[in-house]
């Protein structure tokens, strides 16, 4: 992977991303601890990956701190940062990637749960930490950010409208967050290549990836959207509090 972010530049920071056992969310704490930062690294049902990931950072020098925890369970994000805080007092990066609502077997209001509810949940418990300075990142999808003007797949409809209203639920807290200091910013990006989300759709709609790719002419990778989160978290705040990537002609502006 190429280093977004110059080494040595979070030295004595500390970053926590939720969802950050595999894919984007692991590839985020690798462009962290590769900085420098002590990280968090949590997981909801996925510890050996999420320890071999901690082992590894470990590695470059900096701390790591393996927590599990349900995000739709207030009492589990509560435990998650009492532990960040025994271990390392602040927080000054908190990155929302754990997203979900097309697995088998989940209740039908789950991604809602998860997508709106658990995002506000988490950003209310880890704000104690967060001092002058820090920043919050929202991670999102160009189906979930523009699907209240442009609709998007069937199998995905769902999901991407429990996205926006977590994206809409964390955009009303902006004016508390600008007056202590700190930064919020949502990324955006296209379907991802390599991502569960993507495997899922691929699965319901055989040739949707495909499809999208062509539409959009490329797809961004785990790896490069990743770069782009880690670049987001320290970046000035962009106008509109949105960071866009990749192609968006196919989408109407909100």
């Amino acid at each position: 992977m190429s280093q977004p972010l110059a080494p040595g530049s979070l030295v004595g920071k500390t970053a926590l991303v939720t969802g950050s056992s595999r894919g984007i969310g692991a590839d985020t704490v690798r462009y962290f601890a590769e900085a420098g930062a002590n990280v968090v690294i949590n997981f909801r049902n996925k510890a050996p990956r999420a320890e071999k990931l901690a082992a590894e950072v470990r590695e470059l020098g900096v701390k790591a701190l393996v927590v599990g925890a349900d995000l739709t369970d207030s009492a589990s994000v509560a435990a998650m940062f009492d532990a960040a805080r025994a271990e390392f007092g602040t927080l000054d990066i908190l990155v929302l990637n754990a997203s979900g609502g097309m697995e088998s077997g989940m209740a039908e209001d789950y991604a809602l749960r998860l997508n709106r509810d658990a995002q506000v949940g988490v950003l209310e418990a880890a704000l104690p930490l967060m001092g002058r300075g820090s920043r919050v990142v929202f991670v999102t999808s160009h189906q979930a950010h523009f699907i209240r003007t442009t609709p998007t797949m069937p199998e995905y409809e769902q999901v991407a409208l429990s996205k926006r209203a977590g994206e809409d639920a964390l955009r009303e807290r902006i004016p508390a967050l600008e007056e202590a200091g700190i930064g919020f910013v949502v990324v955006s990006g296209d379907m991802i290549e390599g991502t569960i989300t993507a495997t899922l759709l691929e699965r319901a709609n055989p040739g949707a990836i495909a499809s999208r790719r062509e539409d959009a002419g490329r797809l961004y990778n785990v790896s490069e959207f990743a770069a782009e989160i880690a670049k987001a978290a320290v970046a000035p705040v962009p106008e509109g509090n949105e960071l866009l990537l990749g192609d968006t002609s196919s989408f109407v502006a909100p």
